[in-house]
């Protein structure tokens, strides 16, 4: 299948791509790989501020909630071409949680949040796993008890990540701890300002910083309550699709790095892509890259349909994220040992980002559910497998 981009889509990519290679600068690379790629940092604020001044952060969102309007296919577009050029492209904000208030928030959470959101004056920080519940996340803990107009929230959080340079927390607590499973639990926005919480760094092997949060009695208000009472669960469901949906070209960019490297590099009297051996890697991983732009695209086109992906995004953060490994893998065999050199040794090559995203691979294929957590769901929901 080829795609084509309306002329109206080809201008406005064009416009992105201008304000980015002006824009972008090295400390705002810098920041952007230090922090895993998620919106928050100082630097990333002033870019991403001026960038969806003009509509760019949600696209397809209505011109009255900040968007302009257009389609999920041209905003996956725009996603692409950010992370290739290695500025923020993780917006739990803009990508996750305003898709989920846009479907089911009232209308006045959508007047509160929405364009604030999309002029990217905000950001907000998954609040999903505990230390007894990452790939089974209907076994949280944290409670949240409704006291007048307000819910009171104790408990504790792992693996936040973006929690220390987020301002908000998109919180899944349990608000019936007696109703079945499912059925006890909600989301709701708290303010990580508010007193009462504290946030302690972890590191995870990619380098970045992720988070534990402690709730201790934490007034959140009642009105940030996110749809109805006890369907949090629901909701989280289609947050995490909308999480799934996973722009590979950071590791595109990777790809092109290694093919020039091989057809630059001279072993043995001739460039290492002569090498019949490098050569298929090569071609097997442009295939790879090609079949993930088409289940990429499918889940915008699935967006701009009126319908939530599901195990459809599963299955493209399955295979792109596990292509990503097979990049940085056969990138460290093709450039060496010297590939194993961090930035700033004298011995590495390619400035030290082979290693880099190496390490960073390996995350990629844990958080938003583990590869073994996609596969379930491909096997459960998409080809309605027996679960025992």
């Amino acid at each position: 299948m080829d795609f084509h981009f309306s002329n109206e889509d080809k201008k406005t990519l064009k416009e992105v791509r201008s304000f980015i290679k002006a824009e972008t600068t090295p400390e705002l690379i810098a920041e952007t790989h230090k922090l895993g790629h998620i919106y928050g940092g100082k630097e990333g604020r002033r870019f991403i501020r001026k960038f969806a001044s003009n509509g760019w952060l949600t696209p397809n969102w209505p011109e009255e909630y900040g968007g302009l309007g257009r389609s999920a296919v041209l905003n996956a577009a725009i996603r692409e071409e950010m992370a290739y050029a290695s500025v923020p492209v993780v917006f739990v904000a803009a990508h996750m949680a305003g898709p989920v208030i846009m479907h089911f928030g009232s209308d006045e959470m959508k007047k509160e949040w929405l364009l604030q959101i999309a002029r990217g004056e905000i950001e907000f920080s998954l609040g999903y796993t505990e230390p007894q519940a990452g790939s089974d996340l209907s076994a949280l803990d944290i409670r949240a008890v409704l006291k007048g107009d307000r819910f009171i929230v104790s408990g504790q959080k792992s693996f936040n990540t973006a929690s220390h340079v987020a301002d908000y927390h998109w919180l899944a607590a349990l608000t019936d701890p007696d109703a079945k499973r499912y059925h006890g639990m909600s989301l709701m926005i708290a303010d990580l300002k508010s007193p009462g919480i504290d946030i302690r760094p972890m590191t995870t092997m990619a380098g970045w910083q992720t988070n534990e949060v402690f709730y201790n009695d934490v007034e959140v208000p009642g009105k940030n309550l996110v749809g109805e009472i006890n369907h949090g669960f629901f909701y989280l469901m289609s947050a995490l699709d909308y999480e799934r949906m996973y722009p590979l070209a950071a590791y595109e960019k990777v790809f092109d790095m290694i093919v020039k490297y091989a057809k630059e590099t001279i072993t043995g009297g001739q460039p290492v892509s002569k090498n019949p051996i490098v050569r298929q890697k090569l071609a097997q991983i442009k295939i790879q890259l090609e079949a993930n732009r088409l289940l990429y695209y499918r889940l915008a086109h699935m967006v701009d349909h009126g319908q939530i992906p599901n195990y459809q995004a599963s299955m493209q953060k399955l295979f792109a994220t596990e292509t990503a490994q097979l990049i940085t893998n056969t990138g460290m065999e093709i450039l060496g040992p010297y590939s194993q050199m961090k930035e700033g040794s004298k011995h590495a090559v390619l400035s030290g980002q082979m290693e880099n995203y190496y390490r960073t691979s390996v995350v990629e294929t844990i958080y938003a559910g583990t590869s073994e957590i996609q596969r379930n769901i491909i096997a459960l929901r998409g080809l309605k497998l027996p679960s025992k």
